[in-house]
């Protein structure tokens, strides 16, 4: 067959499309998953096997019309098939996993073993366990793994991974989002095979101490073991820092240190991602070749940097597993591997090419990842950087001094960086730190050039007794960071709160961000209409006028001096999550002592200055009996209590109601108040506890 010449015209033409071509494959592929996701009936099993059908004949028409076709006809084609690809990779994906999840509330005795042990968001040890065993509930029922938090004396019992324990405790299924559209933990469990959450206030008791039970509590019992050795060797927070780092334990991390961080944009230094996998190996790679060439028979006979980056590999694979092989390091670790593995073949490490690959890999193993703000970032990050660098490379790049391109790749790196996180960043955690790209100058050198080398150094020298050098070095580049991060976070506005945008704000964003980034012409340009667009709706974004959280015992109005709430304290994580979304940075307590609440014995009134509105919310053990009195015309009546039927004319949302409905948002449209529910905004899917199978709910 005729082989075109690698410098012949339509060579060169080929090239110059099918680049381009491939690096969108991922944006399909993520789009087809996307779709699945965002889906409020679960597919059926006929309609998934539609799709696939459809994906099926999609596909076979590319190689099948070879060059009968043009490219501009062929592309389409691909896209569509890798679309429906996505579609169908997700839908297989979620039923894959699928097990038990608890469908009520359990009291009683809990048994099971020890995989993984962390820290609550309040700072309470909490046990991952799987083998479960609960009273009274049948195999069937039992979920696979849940979560329970540890409170008050736990007496004398160490948890370790491994051991099977018991404890008297209460369990519930994940909960459901704090408001409307909110971010739902229960899609979260899915994934995780997570059927259960819940706590114990009482001590536990150990079964059977850790026993031989694979590599995976051996590697976990070695992470803790090694967690514990820093932390006693480093004392403070710098020590709970390295630990966070290495081991991914973040049990030892102070609490105002990571508030510091995060206000700082410095909370990324805590993940175990792109930074910390670029920075371990990239010592691993420079240390290796050094050394190869030190030796003029190796650097001269070898291919030193070929070995070199085969070792960095092994590092990479080291680093996966010690830090705890999170979905965030595994990105990293494909990414690293393909570099490294680029360089074996002798092909440029980093390209948009890598990128691609890197993104279909991980979407082919976690589909579910690209629904997370980690996934978004990460690859938002690294595109930006890629499409930045590669436009410098040849043309202002040269000109700067070679003494100071180190300090200008670094600042470069952290602006572009941080524009291309920003968006995601503030959509999620409603902040934004006015100041961050002066920690990060300050901060991400000392992370690169001192503390991950002080680590590799000390991983080195730790099998002979010598570690104490490297991790000298990780204190004293750890007390910077968080001196930094103090710092800048103490500075007038560090941090400006940033209100939750419009659900198509960052598609929008996404959209015109990709395109900007993987169009090869001056039409890349285009990229700035739609997030310009986002930019305008996003100012122009809307919150509820009135909240009510899952159970019915928090609520929230909008006013004119911000969002005031029904209680001081209680349903906390309802609370701060309204807020946040507000683009609020008061405390619970601050908006409960806003005026407006009329609190009467068991009965708590809105205010009057929602014209037309009148929401009651009952309490305590009198709510039966008050509820007939008070269930007018126009009356929306919410109750933490069951209630018997109402025959009146006002709509009643009680414990049983709420426990269906989930949280509700009540606004006000064309002039009449509407009520929107968390059921109707998450749909009937697999996670909400939607059995396509038997079709109810």
């Amino acid at each position: 067959m005729f082989r075109q010449s690698p410098g012949s015209p339509q060579a060169a033409r080929h090239r110059a499309v099918s680049r381009p071509l491939f690096v969108w494959l991922p944006v399909a592929l993520g789009i087809g998953i996307s779709v699945y996701f965002i889906l409020k009936t679960e597919p059926s099993a006929l309609v998934r096997g539609l799709v696939l059908v459809l994906m099926l004949a999609t596909a076979s028409l590319v190689p099948l019309t070879g060059r009968k076709l043009p490219w501009a006809w062929r592309a389409p084609l691909l896209g569509l098939a890798t679309l429906l690809a996505g579609f169908t990779l997700a839908a297989w994906r979620a039923h894959d996993v699928a097990a038990p999840v608890l469908s009520f509330r359990y009291y009683g005795p809990i048994e099971g073993r020890v995989v993984a042990i962390d820290r609550s968001r309040s700072g309470a040890m909490r046990l991952t366990l799987d083998q479960i065993g609960l009273e009274d509930v049948s195999s069937w029922g039992t979920p696979d793994r849940v979560r329970v938090s540890l409170h008050g004396d736990q007496g004398n019992v160490k948890p370790e991974p491994g051991q099977f324990v018991a404890m008297t405790g209460h369990l519930s299924p994940p909960g459901g989002p704090s408001e409307p559209g909110g971010f739902d933990f229960r899609r979260l469990a899915w994934f995780q095979s997570l059927g259960a959450v819940g706590y114990t206030r009482k001590p536990i008791a150990l079964l059977t101490p850790p026993t031989s039970t694979g590599w995976r509590i051996w590697l976990y019992t070695l992470r803790l073991s090694l967690s514990n050795a820093i932390s006693s060797r480093i004392e403070g927070p710098e020590g709970g820092f390295a630990a966070a780092i290495l081991t991914g334990d973040r049990a030892g991390l102070d609490p105002d240190h990571v508030l510091n961080l995060r206000h700082s944009n410095l909370a990324h230094l805590l993940a175990i991602s792109g930074l910390h996998m670029g920075l371990l190996t990239g010592a691993v790679f420079f240390a290796l070749r050094a050394a190869f060439a030190i030796v003029p028979m190796i650097a001269l006979t070898y291919p030193i940097k070929k070995f070199a980056a085969l070792g960095a590999l092994i590092a990479a694979f080291s680093y996966l597993h010690l830090s705890g092989a999170s979905v965030a390091t595994e990105r990293a670790f494909i990414m690293a591997s393909l570099m490294f593995v680029a360089i074996c073949l002798d092909r440029r490490a980093i390209s948009l090419r890598t990128v691609a690959w890197a993104a279909l890999v991980v979407m082919l193993m976690r589909p579910e990842a690209v629904m997370g703000v980690g996934f978004q970032m990460s690859f938002a990050a690294t595109t930006a950087l890629v499409v930045v660098f590669n436009l410098l490379r040849d043309g202002a790049w040269q000109r700067i001094p070679g003494w100071a391109r180190g300090a200008a790749g670094v600042a470069l790196s952290s602006a572009v960086a941080g524009l291309a996180t920003a968006p995601f960043a503030a959509a999620t955690f409603n902040i934004y730190s006015s100041y961050g790209l002066v920690a990060n100058l300050a901060a991400v050198p000392v992370m690169g050039l001192i503390v991950m080398p002080g680590a590799l150094v000390a991983l080195v020298l730790a099998p002979f007794g010598a570690e104490g050098l490297g991790l000298w070095a990780m204190e004293q580049g750890i007390a910077w960071i968080l001196f930094v991060a103090g710092w800048v976070s103490s500075l007038d506005w560090a941090i400006r709160p940033i209100i939750a945008p419009h659900p198509v704000v960052l598609p929008l964003i996404v959209a015109g961000g990709l395109w900007a980034c993987l169009e090869p012409t001056r039409l890349r340009l285009l990229g700035g209409v739609p997030v310009l667009c986002a930019l305008v709706i996003w100012t122009h974004s809307s919150r509820p006028e009135v909240l009510v959280s899952p159970s019915g015992g928090l609520i929230g109005v909008m006013t004119a001096e911000g969002r005031m709430v029904s209680k001081e304290r209680g349903e906390r994580f309802s609370a701060e999550n309204w807020l946040e979304n507000d683009g609020d940075l008061r405390e619970q307590a601050v908006s409960y002592a806003l005026p407006g609440f009329l609190h009467r014995r068991a009965r708590t009134d809105l205010p009057e200055d929602l014209i037309g509105l009148h929401l009651v919310q009952l309490r305590g053990k009198s709510a039966p009996e008050d509820a007939p009195f008070l269930c007018v015309n126009g009356t929306i009546l919410i109750s933490t209590k069951a209630l018997p039927d109402l025959s009146g004319p006002c709509d009643v949302y009680d414990l049983h109601r709420l426990r269906r409905t989930g949280a509700l948002a009540i606004t006000q449209e064309n002039g009449a108040w509407q009520v929107r529910t968390s059921a109707e905004a998450s749909g009937r899917r697999l996670w909400t506890g939607y059995d396509p199978a038997r079709q109810v709910q």
